[in-house]
């Protein structure tokens, strides 16, 4: 045992003169346990430095911290420099993180991150592609919602009545033109079907032209239509009666001017506007001989051609009732907060919504409220329609209603929140003569609720209709897909001159039945999960894969990752038999990343096991994320050791039983203990190096 050697001056006796003599008094005093201990672990080098004697030089030591603890460059960002030379952010280079709500990257953040860590000689692993976790979900469910179709709140200058019942008698058309009594969008509603045989060889050769329509010359017209084809194909309009009879029109809302229009699976709305008319009618006709062997549907309940400037036929007494102007409504109660949405968080991921966040529920519903102050009173003895969309973070309900004053009402009723967009409609009598505010109370919901597009008008003046389209499982998938498609390449793309190494499908095996994927369906899933392969199927990894390796580069090492494969062997296999399932489908990986979540009573030897497995795969082995759990919030000197042991014995495994050549690399996924009672960490909050360095570091010393 080491001794400190202390010197203790004795003066001041009571008695002795001041030129008495008098020598140091020797004695010795034994460092405490704990110091010693601790000065031993300070004396392990950086953990980097044990990379030299491993064999393998593109070994690689890797960490998993916040992606601000990086780019603030404090003590974390040199923690990392000193002993990793990769690194994976917990957030920020994931789906999650990266696509807007609009569709579109944002990777400010990732090049700033790749730009310091190439500085530094780090190597950064982002997020997995796919995964369940970390997902911009509300985007992508949005892109799954309902087609939302409001008619316009005009006349229609096209008579479609006799059309809707199946008379075609006042329209013209060429060969393969129908009508469908149940083709159109929403349920049991008609449709023009027009079917394009294998010769057609002309635009005209698939043609539907309308009867003559009146227009006031000078005026503008809008033209609207919902067209779907059973294959990718295209169409146009052309005209009679205008003095460009086939002119180059944006067919879409934001689209650029082109000849034609594309079609696919899925309803489309073509909506353009056109004004130079050579007198006071014409006539349109939809072509769409473009492609053989194609089948198209036309709805007819909502083809339309209307006025822009023409008298409404919908008095909506909520100004903004979609909230593009982002002005909130005003409220109150229970510390309540409320506001308008950023852009594209409207229903369909469309404009943008009011919500209102209850902290909890409340002793009376009216105890939070939200306020719309109409310009006059309702009418007395009317009726009024109420239509909105809602959905919640969470289930619960609200209660609209008209109020005076005096906070006698009409209400609409109670109406259920769920965690999807559901479009509501409800009515009310109004029973006095002074009803002159919109109420919404909150009380009875904890958390957050969205609504949209709330239109209020008396019954006589609530003309128009919604029509609510559910996409099919066909068009379901071929959104997701498009999806995958368009993140990865548009990710991989744009970082492949920095990022070399990919996860790139994460936790794909089911959990307690290791013979399916993972999958979310009957499942409550929380805020960014999305399950991809629910909608694609079992394929969606090959896809994957495929995808990452065409908009990367050749050399580029692509991982599948997995939890849990020491608590349940049988998962083990199974993610050998889909990786092989994968390579055989278009796909290709190249190695295999686990996620060993560990605590102080894991069987290290089921984790030797892992190992062994996997390596008969022939791929490239990387513990992708190591943590060992002590799970207690003062560990007693045993755990702490015991921890340190078993870090010591993952890594002696991983060197003995992974060959060389397959031996990728390690990371730490919980390196620095937090404030919960994991402490996982190699280091405390305090950043002291703990017992579980130095186990880890002899792990690595052969």
């Amino acid at each position: 045992m080491k001794r400190i050697i202390n010197s203790i001056l004795l003066s001041g006796f009571m008695g002795m003169t001041a030129c008495a003599d008098f020598e140091a008094l020797d004695f010795q005093v034994e460092k405490p346990l704990s110091i010693e201990n601790q000065e031993e672990i300070n004396k392990y080098p950086d953990l980097v430095s044990y990379l030299d004697g491993i064999g393998n030089p593109e070994f690689r030591l890797g960490v998993s911290l916040p992606i601000s603890d990086y780019l603030s460059r404090g003590v974390r960002y040199r923690l990392v420099n000193r002993n990793y030379n990769e690194f994976t952010p917990a957030s920020g280079i994931d789906h999650r993180s990266i696509v807007q709500n609009n569709g579109s990257l944002n990777l400010l953040q990732v090049t700033s991150l790749l730009e310091e860590a190439g500085e530094k000689n780090i190597r950064i692993v982002p997020s997995p592609l796919i995964w369940h976790r970390n997902q911009n979900a509300g985007y992508l469910n949005g892109l799954l919602s309902p087609l939302i179709v409001n008619s316009p709140a005009f006349i229609n200058e096209l008579n479609i009545s006799s059309l809707a019942s199946g008379n075609l008698a006042e329209w013209s058309s060429t060969a393969g033109v129908s009508y469908e009594s149940s083709g159109g969008m929403g349920t049991n509603t008609p449709a023009i079907k027009m079917i394009a045989g294998g010769s057609v060889s002309s635009p005209d050769d698939l043609r539907f032209s309308s009867p003559t329509i009146q227009v006031i010359p000078g005026k503008t017209y809008e033209v609207i239509a919902y067209i779907k084809s059973d294959q990718d194909s295209e169409g146009r309009f052309t005209f009679e009666g205008m003095n460009n009879n086939q002119p180059i029109l944006s067919w879409t809302a934001g689209s650029a001017p082109s000849e034609t229009f594309s079609t696919g699976i899925s309803w489309k709305e073509i909506r353009f506007r056109v004004s130079d008319f050579e007198g006071d009618s014409f006539k349109f006709n939809l072509e769409l001989g473009y492609t053989p062997n194609t089948t198209f549907f036309v709805d007819i309940n909502n083809l339309y051609v209307y006025d822009i400037d023409g008298d409404p036929i919908v008095t909506n007494l909520i100004a903004d009732g979609n909230f593009d102007s982002g002005i909130a409504w005003g409220g109150w109660g229970n510390n309540s907060t409320r506001g308008v949405t950023e852009e594209g968080m409207g229903v369909g991921n469309s404009g943008r919504a009011f919500f209102v966040t209850n902290p909890s529920v409340t002793g009376g519903f009216w105890e939070v409220q939200t306020l719309y102050q109409l310009s006059e009173p309702v009418k007395n003895g009317e009726t009024y329609k109420l239509s909105f969309w809602i959905k919640g973070d969470a289930e619960g309900s609200i209660r609209p209603e008209l109020q005076s004053p005096n906070f006698s009402s009409n209400g609409f009723g109670q109406v259920f929140v769920t965690t999807d967009w559901r479009f509501v409609t409800l009515t009310t009598t109004v029973t006095a003569d002074d009803r002159n505010r919109f109420i919404v109370s909150y009380g009875e919901f904890a958390g957050t609720v969205y609504i949209d597009q709330v239109v209020l008008a008396s019954e006589s003046m609530s003309g128009g209709s919604t029509t609510i389209v559910e996409k099919t499982v066909t068009e379901k998938a071929a959104v997701v897909e498009d999806q995958m498609e368009r993140w990865i390449r548009g990710f991989v793309s744009e970082t492949k001159d920095h990022i070399k190494v990919r996860e790139v499908i994460s936790e794909p095996i089911h959990e307690t039945n290791p013979s399916l994927i993972r999958t979310g369906v009957g499942a409550n899933q929380g805020e960014g999960e999305f399950y991809w392969q629910d909608y694609i199927g079992k394929d969606y990894a090959a896809k994957a894969f495929k995808l990452a390796r065409e908009n990367g580069n050749a050399d580029d090492i692509l991982f599948i990752s997995e939890s849990g494969l020491e608590t349940n062997l049988a998962k083990c296999e199974a993610l050998k038999d889909y990786i092989s399932y994968i390579d055989q489908n278009g796909g290709k990986v190249d190695g295999v990343s686990v996620r060993m979540i560990l605590t102080l009573n894991s069987s290290t030897d089921n984790v030797a096991e892992v190992f062994r497995i996997l390596a008969t795969t022939g791929k490239m082995i990387r513990i992708g994320a190591l943590e060992v759990r002590i799970n207690a919030a003062q560990p007693t000197t045993v755990m702490l050791e015991r921890q340190a042991d078993i870090y010591k014995q993952v890594v002696e495994h991983y060197l003995n039983i992974v060959p060389t050549n397959l031996q990728y690399g390690i990371t730490l996924s919980a390196p620095i203990d937090g404030t919960d009672q994991a402490r996982a960490g190699l280091w405390n909050s305090n950043l002291v190096r703990k017992n579980a360095y130095a186990g880890f570091a002899d792990g690595l010393d052969k």
